[in-house]
């Protein structure tokens, strides 16, 4: 049901900065401006990341449509509020000390902005579905994530430009403007060694009771002869 929407998600563009940052030509004042940024951005990356897990949590078939519901209403808010934020963040940096700064900045800035408002528009529709027929709550879901497609990839120049030449060099550098990953529970190694931890555990009895039938067949041999 929610399967489209969840595609959307992870193919949408947003302010994340993967940039290889290899090169070290930029000046002091374009770092102390990426760090000024970038410091304020890390949260609201992790916030995005988060809000988009939620909804790929919810992209099964069995799941109730007042749950999916529930669960993408939450995730565009937290959607709109963390590009708002990142807008402020931008914004309140003021304009990175490059040629054409300035117009760079004002640009981004209205970008995420606008982000912002559609995330906060897509929460309105979302909770205006009809959670009784899952057929109607399924056709609102498909119009929901054009929508999302629409947000997710166009107009994402303002943010590209942002990120390019020595300003992005210098922001990805900053490790609040490197990739996030979504906050989720214990798993990967955690899990496995609690794996091995169960089967060394499960196993331990049968190494005991190996070795207690070898010591009586062993005691055994010694009395016959």
């Amino acid at each position: 049901m929610n399967k489209k929407l969840a595609a959307a998600l992870s193919g949408g563009a947003v302010l994340v900065l993967t940039l290889s940052g290899c090169s070290d030509d930029s000046d002091n004042k374009v770092n102390d401006w990426a760090k000024k940024v970038c410091d304020q951005v890390q949260p609201q990356l992790q916030k995005i990341n988060n809000a988009n897990a939620s909804i790929l949590e919810k992209t099964g078939d069995n799941n109730k449509p007042a749950d999916v519901q529930k669960a993408d209403s939450v995730a565009f808010q937290e959607m709109s509020e963390a590009y708002k934020a990142l807008g402020t963040a931008v914004d309140s940096a003021g304009p990175p000390p490059v040629d054409g700064g300035e117009a760079t900045q004002k640009a981004a800035v209205k970008e995420l902005n606008a982000s912002s408002k559609a995330y906060a528009d897509l929460k309105t529709q979302v909770d205006a579905l009809d959670t009784k027929e899952q057929s109607k709550f399924a056709d609102g879901l498909k119009t929901i994530a054009d929508e999302l497609n629409k947000i997710s990839t166009g107009g994402d120049q303002a943010l590209k430009k942002l990120q390019s030449g020595e300003v992005g060099v210098a922001m990805s550098k900053q490790e609040g403007c490197q990739k996030q990953t979504a906050s989720t529970g214990p798993s990967g190694s955690g899990a496995a060694d609690a794996d091995a931890d169960a089967s060394s555990e499960s196993s331990a009895p049968d190494k005991k009771e190996s070795e207690d039938k070898g010591s009586a067949e062993k005691e055994s041999s010694e009395k016959k002869s």
